[in-house]
């Protein structure tokens, strides 16, 4: 969920020599002192053609936007794995292509591209200028919305500021909503794999392959990649990690908020099941699931169906393809990719909600919920979420609620993977309460989605926001973590302070990322074994989650 707004801080110009260099309009160049103007072409090499691009940053990173990693995926190739783009001569890469079909959004999703587009599979690399073919470190970027909602071109996620810090970095546009994860029997029926749905996560896997074959020439180590992703992006993290179709592609894997264990709120069911779903859901509002028939339809009248346009409608699946089984099961048999893991989340994922809901929370409706979600064990729960009196009893509510949406999942994911994936393993908590905003409810903490500007360390590009000494510190000493570990595997370096790994021999300890960052052991631990013990750890328990939570209620997995 997306709890505040976020407008573009400059535009992208291509000028070529014979321009003027051009003004930018007030609302434009707002907080863009950290932009300059683009006036030379950088070039590059793919193995579908040339491609022009830009320099930023006084000339010292290149940006190549819009390159297509795939065909678009329309007419026939709706609802088919993605296939290969056809080869062009020069290619101008100069502009973010255009973001895919949305079916839902968020205020503050503020895209600077030519808008929606069912031919939308397109990538943009960030580099070095001087860094010398295969040298370099890969980060691979997944947005998050809930798999319904996203795109490449918002200011928050551009990677020119992370590029300065010798990676190359990249994102991707994938396919959302019904025309990303619809599964119906006739899709798998004309499937080789016999599998339908997960069309989004086949084309993060496919931009994963296009990295591997190209990243070279813009400076990349092929062998070297680091895949992250904030929200339904750190759930592709997790799946991607999982399938035999990419994980062997990945070096390092970075999780901000976010995994497909257990959740409540995006229930990732088996093909059969969703074969029925989709279905019935199609032919009653559409009125046909002819598979045919469905091609045909505007992809706009598709997101403008509003039952489309819920968080869980379309969600990822066990297709048998790209997942053979269950995130839970995979991971319990070790059969994850065996490689670095950086996860955690923030302190107060959704904890606004709680603070600014409509009707208050008290001792006494805490209670009573408590009780209503954990029958015989709900004095259990409120020795570990209190609430002897009112104030109590909303601090526990927004933290079951932060715990419930994203923090439980996370857990349960880092807990697999320190048990078979045979590799260092690494948690954080996001503490540093924001800064004031326009756009936000003063006190909500550190909310969901509000670590990626100080990840991408573009915090000028939140609008209206009074930026404290703390914040710009963290944001380097978090990009610095996070390109460390890109480069190794380890995000420790030694000027910084010092990151233990996640494992019953360091007594659990967990990075906190604050004004003064510490690591601490695990003050939490005996929470998450509770709702583990309740929400249940059986292997083929995908959708999990608390009983009687509303999946359909925001905020979705952004």
């Amino acid at each position: 969920m997306r709890l505040r707004q976020n407008f573009p801080c400059f535009v992208r110009l291509t000028l070529t020599a014979a321009l003027v260099v051009a003004s930018l309009s007030s609302a434009q160049a707002q907080g863009s002192d950290h932009y300059r103007m683009l006036h030379h072409l950088a070039r590059a090499r793919t193995d579908k053609g040339k491609i022009e691009g830009v320099y930023e940053l006084d000339r010292t990173v290149r940006a190549f936007l819009g390159i297509p990693y795939a065909a678009p995926p329309v007419g026939k190739l709706r609802w088919k794995p993605p296939q290969p783009h056809r080869k062009w001569f020069v290619r101008s890469a100069t502009t973010f292509g255009p973001h895919c079909i949305q079916f839902g959004a968020f205020p503050d999703m503020i895209f600077r591209d030519p808008g929606a587009s069912e031919d939308c599979l397109t990538l943009n690399v960030w580099t070095p200028s001087g860094a010398k073919p295969g040298s370099l470190p890969v980060m691979v970027w997944i947005y998050g919305g809930g798999f319904a909602t996203g795109g490449t071109s918002e200011a928050r996620q551009d990677g020119e500021f992370l590029a300065k810090r010798n990676v190359v970095v990249v994102s991707m546009n994938y396919r959302l909503g019904m025309l990303g994860f619809l599964a119906l029997r006739s899709l798998a029926d004309e499937s080789p794999q016999h599998a339908a749905g997960n069309y989004g996560l086949l084309d993060q896997a496919a931009a994963l392959a296009w990295v591997r074959r190209n990243i070279s020439g813009f400076g990349g180590d092929p062998n070297n990649i680091t895949l992250f992703g904030e929200s339904a992006g750190s759930f592709s993290v997790s799946a991607q990690m999982a399938s035999p179709l990419s994980k062997d592609m990945l070096a390092q894997a970075i999780g901000e908020s976010g995994a497909g264990f257990f959740s409540s709120g995006l229930p990732w069911d088996p093909l059969k099941s969703r074969e029925v779903s989709d279905a019935t859901l199609v032919k009653r509002y559409l009125g046909t699931d002819d598979l045919a028939a469905l091609r045909k339809i505007p992809a706009e009248t598709l997101a403008n169906t509003a039952a489309f346009r819920n968080f869980d409608a379309f969600p990822p699946d066990i297709d048998g393809y790209f997942l053979p089984a269950s995130l839970p099961s995979i991971y319990a048999a070790g059969e994850e990719a065996h490689i670095p893991l950086l996860a955690g989340w923030n302190a107060d994922e959704v904890r606004g909600m709680v603070l600014f809901a409509a009707v208050p929370v008290t001792t006494f409706s805490f209670t009573a919920t408590a009780h209503q979600q954990f029958g015989v064990q709900a004095d259990q729960f409120l020795v570990l979420y209190p609430a002897a009196n009112d104030p109590q009893a909303v601090q526990s509510a927004g933290d079951f609620a932060g715990d419930r949406f994203i923090a439980y999942s996370t857990w349960r994911w880092l807990e697999a993977h320190v048990a078979t994936g045979e590799a260092p393993t690494y948690r954080y908590r996001f503490d540093l309460p924001s800064p004031t905003d326009p756009h936000h409810h003063a006190g909500s903490g550190a909310f969901h989605s509000d670590d990626i500007e100080y990840v991408f360390g573009t915090l000028d590009s939140r609008a209206g926001t009074h930026w404290r000494p703390q914040d710009r510190a963290l944001s380097d000493l978090m990009q610095q973590y996070w390109t460390n570990f890109a480069r190794n595997g380890n995000p420790n370096a030694p000027d910084l302070p010092q990151w233990p790994t996640y494992q019953a021999q360091t007594d659990w300890q967990v990075m906190h990322l604050n004004s003064d960052s510490e690591a601490q052991p695990d003050a939490q631990r005996a929470r998450y074994l509770f709702l583990d013990s309740v929400w249940g750890r059986s292997p083929s328990n995908s959708r999990g989650g608390p009983p009687g939570s509303n999946a359909s209620n925001p905020p979705a997995n952004k």
